[in-house]
C-alpha cells in the first residue's frame, strides 16, 4: 500500500530523480542481472552439476538458436527469437536427458489457489521492514519503467506511466499476499526481451498475463515451465541482460557527459556495484540495513546518486576554472 501511495504521488517527488539518476538505476539493474544470467547458464544455484559440460552446452545451444533466429529471420518471426531459442534448448535438453518429467505424474487436472491461507497478523517490526523494502522496490520500478520506455519507445516515460507502474506494482503485491505468495516486484528481465523484440503492445502483454493466470489454475501448464532447465533459460536471457546495460549507457549519454554527471555516474556505479560485491563491508550495520543494501546494487547506486545530485554544485560552477583554462588554450 505504501508503494501504491508512492506511485500516485510520484509527480511530486520525481523531480528529485533527474535523467542521470534514472540512467544510473537502469545501468545498475543491468549489472545486477549479469550474475543471474551467468548462474542460470551454468545450471542454476541448486544444480549439483553446476558448470558441467551438459549445462554449458545447453546454454550455448539456446544462445546460438536465439542469435540465429534474430539475425536470419524478419518481421514477426524475428520477434519470436527468444521463444525459438527456448524451444530448441528444451528439445536438446530432452535429448540429453536433462528434463525431469517426474513432476507430471502427481499433478491434478485443476488447482485453485487458496485465499487467505494464513491468519492476518500485524507486526510493527515486519511492517516497517517491508515498507522500506517497497521504497527500494519503487526505485527499481522507476528504473524499469525508464528502461522500457527507452528500449521500446525511444523516449522517456510520462508521469502517468511512471505513476501507474509503481502503483500497479504495489497493488498486485498486496493482492498476491492474500493468496500466500511472496512479495512481488517488477521483473527486470523482461526489459531485455522488449529490447530484442520491440513488442510493447498492451494486448500482447495482457495476453501474456492471461496465460500466466491460466497456468496458475492448470498445474500441467505450470509444470512445463518448471521443468525447463535453467541452462536453457540462461542461454536465452544472457544477451537480453547485456542490452539493459547498453540502454543505461545510452541514457547516461543522453543526460550529457558533463563533468558533474560523470562524477555522479562514476561514484554511484562504483560504490553501488563494488560494495555489494563485498557483502562483509556492511557486516557492522544493523540487520535491517544489511537486508536492504548489502546485496542490492540498485538501491545503493540510487541512494548515492540522489545524494550526489543534491549536494554537488551546478554544472556552471562545477570545475569552472579548468573549463575556462581549456577554452583559452
Amino acid at each position: 500500500l505504501l508503494e501504491v501511495a508512492l506511485g500516485l504521488t510520484s509527480k511530486y517527488w520525481r523531480r528529485f530523480v533527474p535523467p542521470i539518476v534514472s540512467a544510473i538505476v537502469v545501468t545498475s539493474i543491468g549489472f545486477s542481472l549479469l550474475s543471474v544470467g551467468a548462474t542460470s547458464f551454468g545450471g542454476g544455484d541448486s544444480a549439483k552439476d553446476f558448470g558441467s559440460w551438459q549445462n554449458l552446452t545447453l546454454g550455448l545451444i539456446s544462445l546460438v538458436a536465439c542469435l540465429a533466429f534474430q539475425l536470419l529471420m524478419k518481421g514477426t518471426a524475428k520477434q519470436l527469437s527468444v521463444l525459438f531459442g527456448l524451444v530448441v534448448g528444451y528439445v536438446a535438453a530432452i535429448a540429453m536427458g536433462k528434463v525431469d518429467f517426474s513432476g507430471f505424474a502427481v499433478l491434478q487436472v485443476v488447482s485453485v489457489p487458496h485465499f487467505m491461507p494464513f491468519k492476518l497478523e500485524f507486526d510493527p517490526g515486519a511492517i516497517i521492514s517491508f515498507a522500506l523494502l517497497y521504497v527500494v522496490s519503487s526505485v527499481e520500478v522507476l528504473g524499469d519503467t525508464a528502461a522500457l520506455a527507452k528500449v521500446g519507445l525511444n523516449r522517456r516515460p510520462t508521469d502517468r506511466e511512471t505513476a501507474g507502474a509503481i502503483a500497479g506494482d504495489g497493488l498486485i503485491s498486496s493482492v498476491s499476499g492474500l493468496f500466500g505468495c511472496l512479495p512481488l516486484t517488477s521483473f527486470a528481465q523482461n526489459i531485455g526481451l522488449v529490447a530484442i523484440t520491440k513488442v510493447v503492445n498492451r494486448k500482447v502483454i495482457l495476453s501474456g498475463g492471461l496465460i500466466l493466470v491460466v497456468a496458475s489454475f492448470v498445474p500441467a501448464v505450470a509444470e512445463v515451465f518448471n521443468s525447463l532447465p535453467q541452462a536453457v533459460l540462461g542461454g536465452c536471457t544472457i544477451m537480453m541482460f547485456g542490452n539493459i546495460i547498453l540502454s543505461g549507457f545510452q541514457m547516461i549519454s543522453e543526460a550529457g557527459y558533463t563533468q558533474r554527471n560523470i562524477t555522479i555516474a562514476a561514484l554511484s556505479l562504483t560504490i553501488g556495484i563494488g560494495f555489494t560485491q563485498v557483502g562483509d563491508i556492511f557486516a557492522n550495520f544493523p540487520a535491517l540495513f544489511q537486508s536492504i543494501f548489502a546485496s542490492n546494487c540498485i538501491a545503493v547506486s540510487f541512494v548515492v546518486a540522489v545524494v550526489l545530485n543534491a549536494v554537488l554544485p551546478s554544472e556552471e560552477h562545477f570545475l569552472s576554472v579548468p573549463q575556462q583554462q581549456n577554452n583559452e588554450d
